[in-house]
């Protein structure tokens, strides 16, 4: 399979060239992939995608902050710490982001698109195959946006065995930021949980 596509996005949200190394890691990652989520051939992993309603609400409490008069979108620091990690665009972290990093809305835009398949990916491999709506998947891949924590949380630990009430109560647990309750965090778990608790109409 070509990887020209996954260089061009990274190539677009970093807004430069690759070096030999970053090549190298690339490459090094990309191997690492499953290679059976093919859809339509049978026994092979199913892809999921977040729906509209759960990236309207990542959007929602996300934002794409900092927006500049010459409409270049800059970093700003975490507001639990004051300092990292540091977020540009779309909620966006991680290495090469931090004080005086600048990016395109074309490339806040390209690193949400990768970020939601690459959430989605792990949500999807974490639930292991339990029943899940497409409005719980969406919650759970929002939450997951914001704390990466799908993986060792109590909430998906219930959510797999079925106990959907007690893993709805669970995203409220997860509000706190630098030691402190805070607001926005308890309104984002607040939206999550209903939009878990929602149902197909």
């Amino acid at each position: 399979m070509t990887r020209k596509p996954l260089f061009d996005t990274v190539r677009r949200i970093l807004g430069r060239g690759f070096t030999q190394a970053e090549v190298d890691a690339i490459d090094a990652a990309a191997d690492n992939l499953p290679q059976d989520c093919v859809p339509g051939v049978p026994g092979s992993a199913a892809l999921r995608t977040v729906g509209p309603e759960g990236i309207a609400l990542i959007k929602r409490f996300e934002g794409c902050a900092k927006i500049r008069r010459d409409a270049q979108v800059e970093a700003y620091p975490d507001p639990g710490t004051g300092g990292d990690p540091w977020t540009i665009g779309w909620g966006a972290t991680g290495p090469g982001i931090g004080p005086g990093t600048v990016w395109t809305q074309d490339a806040c835009d390209a690193r949400l698109e990768a970020d939601l398949e690459r959430y989605a990916a792990q949500v999807a491999n974490a639930l292991d195959l339990a029943p899940t709506t497409q409005f719980q998947f969406d919650a759970l891949v929002s939450f997951h946006y914001n704390t990466g924590a799908i993986a060792r949380a109590t909430l998906t630990r219930k959510h797999k065995a079925g106990d959907h009430a007690g893993a709805a109560e669970e995203f409220a647990r997860w509000c706190h930021a630098g030691g402190r309750v805070m607001k926005g965090l308890v309104r984002r778990r607040a939206a999550e949980a209903a939009l878990y608790r929602k149902r197909n109409t």
